[in-house]
């Protein structure tokens, strides 16, 4: 890549912006690890036709535009989990006058039938990259080339090992900036397809289903099954329900079984997520009574509809390991409680969220805790 090029794309992303997704001083909209993958699939990039580009897992647009505005891509086909970064990719290319240079799309058929470069900022889960690999290796040209880059401090051998059970070829160039690029070629039939996947535990009355991106697996997580111990005494009476950041779906069936009267909403920014509390739904029989919804924290719930609002937040934005993302789903459920409605909270007990609880919605009390989590329990004043 050219000096010239490596001063574009240094432009371009000085004009990139996380809005309206989670942000603070220390994070970006971009990292070494776009610009790496972009350099090093420049020359594949520029031979392409129109609509032989996918991007996949782009975290607010760096790839897709650095390919769109330096590397004069069109026609690309994108991919992202969380609707925040579809929504910061919209926007800095509105900023950047390049919104017609890409389309979203599901991880599916449709989004990958006859690419010829896949550029990917690699997940952080292996589950993630295997649907990934299998559904790139299926779907994609026969002479697909794959860029897979990251930072190394979050990059395992096992991805190498992941990548080739669906490809032939697969190579690590070198790092730079702590970041690296793995490569892969001659895509192998991967089988049939693993995703979803389901999981059964003693605990529950029904089976779980997950996709490679939904958070958790196809499991009860530790801080989900505490939280749901003391689920028989949330908001006695409660018969609007919430699960904010419903994962796989469990603590939305768990509240439909237990409260037959009740109306459900499960809402999350991921479609790995929403698609696997679909299933998750369906097969416990409870699917007429949970609305799901692809949103933004509780943009999908009216004011002061919820009578109990049930959440274990996450605790990363992207791969960095920060409890903003927490704060700003707690701080969104006053508005969409009912006076005297009840949050019921599931936390990793070192991050100390009760003050911010009781600033956000009112005052808690704590309902349980182990070596690992907190249960509080607050009500809207």
């Amino acid at each position: 890549m050219s000096a010239a090029e490596t001063s574009d794309f240094s432009e371009l992303f000085a004009e990139l912006s996380r809005e309206p997704d989670f942000d603070a001083p220390e994070l970006q909209a971009h990292d070494a690890a776009d610009e790496l993958i972009l350099a090093t699939a420049a020359d594949a990039v520029r031979r392409l036709g129109h609509g032989e580009l996918v991007v996949i897992g782009d975290r607010h647009g760096a790839l897709t535009l650095g390919a769109a505005g330096v590397l004069g891509a069109r026609g690309i086909r994108t991919h992202q989990d969380p609707l925040l970064g579809e929504r910061a990719l919209v926007r800095n290319a509105e900023r950047l006058r390049l919104t017609d240079a890409f389309a979203s799309h599901a991880l599916d058929a449709a989004l990958l039938d006859g690419a010829r470069v896949v550029l990917l900022q690699l997940p952080r889960g292996l589950d993630a990259l295997e649907e990934i690999a299998s559904c790139v290796a299926r779907w994609a040209a026969p002479d697909v080339r794959v860029y897979a880059g990251g930072r190394v401090k979050h990059m395992t051998r096992a991805m190498n090992e992941v990548l080739g059970r669906c490809f032939a070829e697969v190579s690590a160039g070198l790092g730079w900036r702590k970041s690296r690029v793995l490569m892969a070629r001659g895509p192998r039939d991967p089988g049939r397809p693993s995703f979803p996947r389901w999981g059964d535990d003693a605990a529950l009355p029904f089976r779980v289903a997950a996709y490679g991106a939904t958070f958790g697996g196809p499991t009860l997580d530790h801080g989900s099954r505490l939280l749901l111990a003391g689920l028989g005494d949330a908001a006695p009476g409660a018969r609007r329900i919430v699960d904010l950041g419903c994962g796989n779906g469990v603590l939305a069936v768990s509240a439909a079984l237990a409260r037959p009267e009740a109306a459900v909403v499960a809402t999350d920014q991921s479609a790995a997520a929403v698609a696997a509390t679909r299933l998750t739904v369906e097969a416990a029989g409870v699917a007429e009574r949970v609305e799901i919804h692809r949103a933004d924290a509780l943009d999908a719930v009216p004011d002061g509809w919820a009578e109990l609002i049930l959440l274990n937040p996450p605790f990363h934005a992207g791969a960095a390991v920060h409890a903003g993302v927490a704060h700003r789903l707690i701080r969104a459920c006053r508005r969409a409680l009912a006076p005297g409605g009840e949050l019921r909270l599931v936390f990793n007990s070192h991050l100390r969220y009760r003050a911010l609880v009781e600033r956000a919605v009112g005052p808690s009390r704590q309902v349980a805790r182990d070596r690992t989590f907190t249960v509080l329990s607050a009500i809207r004043g």
